[in-house]
């Protein structure tokens, strides 16, 4: 379990806030007075001053000695100490700054203050958030200068002592969301082994778990000692707090997911889906070689380089028509094409270079369904037979205002084909021991493989029909063992 403790150099610097528990002295935390010694510690620093050889800079040079995740960090009062170093870091703003600022003219300069990443303005939330991202800081007074073009002039870690009451308020609401956990009434909590973050993104059309779903895998880690937490894209510089990291997010390489599975690896978090899974599941370039190094059973396959149309004469010859079409990081049946005749594989290839420079083609194996074998470290979960939309060819068909998809069964694993099973877990041993989900084409008991997904749709109602409330207790007691192993071993 993860306590959060609010240093400050006297509780009079806390007098306009809510009373809580939580808020220590710098004097007493310098004497490791609270501080339960294998508890896992969370500091937000409020001291009354960030400069060198201050208190609040030892304070998070002490939090850091002692293994707690501080904010702000040594790193971030260091680069903000000099315009020299977080300049470099400005570059990745440039977007946001221009989004923010781009309409507007000429107008001298402005100064606005950001809380935990968050801004009153909604014209700058986004510049604020990334900001937050580069420089995790209680409050960031950020200058903005226009020369020739808005740029940021400055940026300074400040001391909530130096807000005004309107501004004090905003702090408090910014502290609230950020630490949540600082204003739960000690009798309502529960004391939890570990901590697990579930990442959600509200905003996705898509998600590979719905609300109920979410809800279950919560209550699941619950029964078993599990404080899961779903937290959000913008909540990044929380990941030190927990044990794991649960992506409930649809996951690209070129995206928040990726760089969320590499930055909770690196803090020693267990991690589903990890980045080699994501990095292995997301292009199915790298699967097809992959299942033909393993000799994994799998459809015909063919690697298509743009401007080589002499290929598209060997692919003719050798598959006949139909052919299937992808892209190589296309999810939910999106950047898949079936193609007719030559006209057609001309200018589906044609219209699909132009936003890559590899594509692949596949034989055609229709079949009225495609198995999903859902498979957690190297064993079958669950099973589910998806069915093709009516007059469609895939399960899924995207129009331009819905998305279409067709019926399922769920079934218990042991009543699946032997030979569809085998091709799911040949499919994934030479990817990980992560949580997958293998779409399986079956054809008289044999099984091909078409593609694996490295976080697979877990729903209320549709793959947890047969199992239930087991099946979120299995995946959940998957996570205990991993971050039980993972605590035993660091000692």
């Amino acid at each position: 379990m993860t306590q959060t403790l609010i240093i400050v150099d006297d509780m009079a610097d806390w007098a306009p806030f809510y009373p809580s528990d939580n808020v220590v002295l710098f004097a007493d935390y310098l004497d490791s007075v609270r501080i339960a010694p294998q508890e896992r510690t969370r500091v937000i620093n409020l001291c009354r001053s960030f400069r060198y050889l201050s208190d609040g800079y030892y304070c998070s040079l002490l939090a850091e000695a002692r293994g707690h995740h501080v904010i702000p960090s040594v790193r971030v009062l260091n680069d903000l100490g000099k315009r020299s170093l977080y300049r470099i870091q400005l570059e990745e703003v440039a977007a946001e700054l221009d989004r923010s600022l781009g309409s507007q003219g000429p107008a001298g300069e402005r100064v606005l203050r950001s809380y935990f990443g968050t801004t009153a303005d909604p014209a700058f939330r986004d510049l604020a958030r990334r900001l937050f991202d580069l420089f995790p800081c209680p409050i960031l007074e950020i200058t903005l200068r226009f020369r020739k073009q808005w740029q940021i002039a400055s940026l300074r870690a400040q001391s909530h002592r130096e807000l005004s009451d309107a501004e004090e308020t905003e702090f408090a609401e910014a502290l609230n969301g950020y630490s949540r956990k600082v204003w739960r009434q000690s009798r309502a909590r529960r004391v939890y082994q570990y901590d697990l973050a579930m990442l959600v993104n509200p905003e996705e059309s898509m998600p590979p778990s719905d609300t109920k779903a979410l809800k279950k895998f919560v209550k699941a880690g619950a029964e078993l000692g599990i404080d899961v937490e779903i937290i959000g894209p913008r909540e990044y510089p929380r990941l030190p707090e927990f044990d794991g990291l649960f992506i409930r997010e649809t996951t690209a390489i070129d995206h928040h997911t990726y760089r969320f599975a590499k930055k909770a690896e690196a803090e020693g978090l267990v991690v589903v889906d990890d980045p080699n899974s994501i990095l292995r599941c997301t292009n199915k370039i790298y699967l097809a070689d992959l299942f033909h190094k393993f000799r994994v059973p799998a459809p015909r396959t063919q690697i298509l380089r743009r401007d080589n149309s002499r290929q598209l004469d060997e692919l003719e010859a050798a598959f006949g028509y139909p052919i299937v079409i992808k892209i190589p990081d296309g999810a939910f049946s999106r950047g898949v094409v079936k193609v007719s005749d030559r006209s057609e594989l001309e200018d589906k290839t044609r219209e699909l270079f132009q936003k890559t420079s590899l594509l692949l083609a596949q034989e055609f194996l229709y079949t009225d369904f495609d198995w999903r074998i859902g498979i957690f470290n190297n064993k079958a979960l669950y099973a589910c037979r998806y069915y093709m939309v009516k007059n469609h060819w895939q399960i899924y068909r995207h129009g331009a205002k819905r998305v279409d998809s067709g019926g399922f069964d769920t079934l218990p694993t042991f009543e699946v084909p032997r030979g569809v099973l085998d091709a799911a877990l040949a499919a994934t041993r030479p990817i990980g021991n992560s949580l997958y989900g293998v779409d399986v084409k079956e054809r008289a008991g044999k099984g091909y493989v078409i593609e694996v997904n490295d976080n697979p749709n877990i729903d209320r109602g549709i793959e947890d029909r047969y199992l239930g409330n087991e099946l979120y207790a299995q995946v959940m007691a998957e996570f205990l063992r991993r971050m039980q192993a993972r605590r035993s071993a660091a000692g």
